[in-house]
């Protein structure tokens, strides 16, 4: 008697229990800064989960390091993170895999104040501004970044030692968050600093003087920049639902670099807390149109030279020796025109 009742009761646990993980809500880790827009347009528009989906549990970060914590302890599924901290996690064997690539080629050198009046507006010579500030001031300009192992103090470094050829101590590196370079600008308590959209456009806003010494490629070509990254568990489990985070990540790139007067409230929400007006944001959006890049096949070989790099500075203790082993082109394949 006992048999005939024991199969149907596990058999409604088990749907008990299948319903209760389906309906548990994607924990989502990102930073809040330009190269997570896609996020934010596809939170916008409603297309970042599939009808009938939870709603996501966002868990937003203020470090690289702090999110990277995160995935080796396992705490998200999905993350909206830097190439570095990618390649940090996956070296100590968290399970993740770049499903897309989010944004290219994104720092660029600003110059403020004194410095940028060395500069010549249309061929700005750094190295010779550099040497004619210290002559004249005194004392070495104070470049502002991020912190060390950082993509874009990579860039910087990698921009002084390789395409301007200089000692990299020409200038005096200030390691900062977004936040404290942003004020350090503002209260030009720097000369310089290696930074990211919006900061770019809100300091050529807000201070006249201000000059764009370096691009993207002119930094470092073919930089990998943040990148879409899921859970292999969640690929294994569930890997419709990473298809469609993929096909959204695409309608969402295609928003930014198409239709950035549309795109532009949904990103103003995340960046910059939401108080930065709609006018910098657009135009950050229109800065970086060419940066805007999904293809994951197309930052393989950047992400490997910039681990190379990073290494060979120093700032890369954790070398992962398989790099391709990070990546899963599969779902952006599928979804790719």
């Amino acid at each position: 008697m006992f048999s005939r009742y024991l199969a149907p009761s596990l058999l409604a646990l088990s749907v008990s229990f299948s319903a209760q993980a389906a309906e548990q809500a994607l924990e989502i880790g990102y930073l809040p800064i330009m190269p997570a827009a896609q996020l934010f347009v596809s939170l916008g528009s409603g297309d970042l989960l599939p009808e009938g989906q939870v709603e996501p549990k966002l868990v937003q970060f203020q470090s690289g390091p702090a999110l990277t914590q995160a995935l080796i302890a396992g705490q998200l599924d999905v993350a909206y993170v830097g190439i570095g901290p990618a390649l940090v996690a996956k070296a100590k064997e968290a399970d993740v895999k770049v499903v897309a690539s989010n944004i290219v080629e994104q720092v660029s050198v600003v110059a403020i104040g004194d410095l940028a009046a060395y500069l010549d507006a249309d061929k700005p010579d750094f190295a010779a501004a550099v040497a004619k500030f210290t002559q004249e001031k005194g004392h070495k300009p104070k470049v502002a970044s991020y912190p060390k192992g950082a993509v874009p103090e990579a860039a910087l470094q990698y921009w002084l030692r390789n395409m301007l050829k200089v000692d990299p101590n020409v200038v005096e590196v200030i390691y900062q968050g977004e936040a404290q370079i942003q004020q350090a600008l503002s209260n030009h308590a720097v000369d310089a600093a290696a930074i990211l959209e919006p900061t770019v456009s809100q300091i050529l806003q807000r201070q006249p003087d201000a000059k764009i010494v370096a691009h993207g490629g002119e930094l470092f070509p073919n930089e990998p920049g943040s990148v879409l990254l899921v859970r292999e568990g969640l690929i294994k489990s569930n890997p419709d639902l990473v298809q469609h985070l993929v096909n959204a990540h695409l309608r969402a790139t295609a928003m930014l670099r198409d239709e950035p007067a549309k795109a532009t409230p949904y990103v103003q929400k995340y960046v910059g807390g939401g108080r930065l007006p709609k006018d910098i944001v657009q135009a950050a959006i229109e800065r970086s149109r060419d940066q805007f890049q999904p293809d994951p096949r197309k930052i393989i070989d950047g992400t490997v030279q910039l681990q190379d790099f990073q290494v060979s500075l120093g700032t890369l203790a954790t070398k992962l020796d398989d790099v391709d082993s990070l990546f899963d082109i599969r779902f952006y394949e599928k979804a790719a025109p």
